[in-house]
């Protein structure tokens, strides 16, 4: 029997283009894979067939749309289990800042769930993060999660490095009078806090490096928009290509 062999057609690739075009100009630090996810996103709403990423990788190529390949950087290898099989049993937090074009600093901290990568809320400041701060953070993470209650329904581990906005003694306390399992992790070790540092990079890879930033005021303005739209479409290869909010739903059968 004979085996049935498709043959290459580009004017479908031609008709794919502009769609590919449109979403590398919106997500200029997407490769290729994430790109795919995001086309194929678009092709089922409109109840076209999808594609798979080696014919997306194809087009890109020959179109000169890929990213330029990753120097080979020497880079810190994270060996501690991080990564949860549930939601709601490991909460990991880091803090960073965002240099604005006039000079102007915004000191970003957040909070994200190590299983469906969702960025659980944020708190931004101009004059820095202290421990005041991640205790609002937590606040805003547990409404989030369950809702306006004085403890977590069962023991969350609490993961962040050993900064003085997590470590204080206020703090702290805080966190275990929430019902939080407080952990803290030195920097550089084999059970650091990996998940969070990453996803900085990608923050400032995906938005940060990619937007206008004036002011900090304007950096103010944006971070909402920016950790929405994180949650809503950033695919991840770790939750198959989903982003954290469709992986939720999924999971919820939604």
């Amino acid at each position: 029997m004979k085996k049935h062999i498709t043959r290459y057609n580009p004017q479908e690739d031609e008709a794919l283009l502009p769609y590919i075009r449109e979403i590398a100009d919106q997500r200029g630090s997407y490769g290729y894979r994430r790109i795919t996810t995001l086309l194929n996103h678009r092709l089922r709403n409109e109840g076209k067939n999808t594609v798979n990423h080696k014919r997306v990788y194809r087009i890109m190529k020959l179109n000169k749309l890929l990213l330029p390949a990753y120097g080979k950087k020497p880079s810190r290898i994270h060996d501690g289990k991080i990564i949860t099989l549930r939601s709601n049993t490991r909460w990991c937090s880091d803090a960073f800042s965002i240099q604005c074009q006039n000079g102007d600093r915004v000191f970003v901290a957040f909070a994200m769930d190590t299983c469906d990568r969702e960025v659980l809320g944020y708190v931004a400041s101009t004059i820095g993060i202290d421990g005041e701060a991640i205790r609002d953070l937590m606040t805003e993470c547990v409404e989030h999660r369950f809702g306006k209650v004085d403890r977590l329904p069962r023991p969350i581990q609490w993961l962040t490095d050993n900064g003085p906005c997590y470590v204080s003694h206020d703090t702290v306390k805080f966190a275990r009078t929430l019902g939080f399992d407080v952990c803290t992790t030195p920097s550089y070790s084999p059970e650091s806090n990996g998940m969070a540092e990453a996803f900085v990079k990608t923050f400032k890879r995906d938005y940060a490096s990619l937007d206008k930033l004036e002011n900090m005021h304007d950096v103010m303005s944006k971070l909402s928009r920016w950790f929405d739209d994180y949650n809503e479409n950033a695919p991840h290869q770790g939750l198959k290509m989903m982003s954290p909010r469709q992986f939720l739903r999924a999971a919820n059968g939604n």
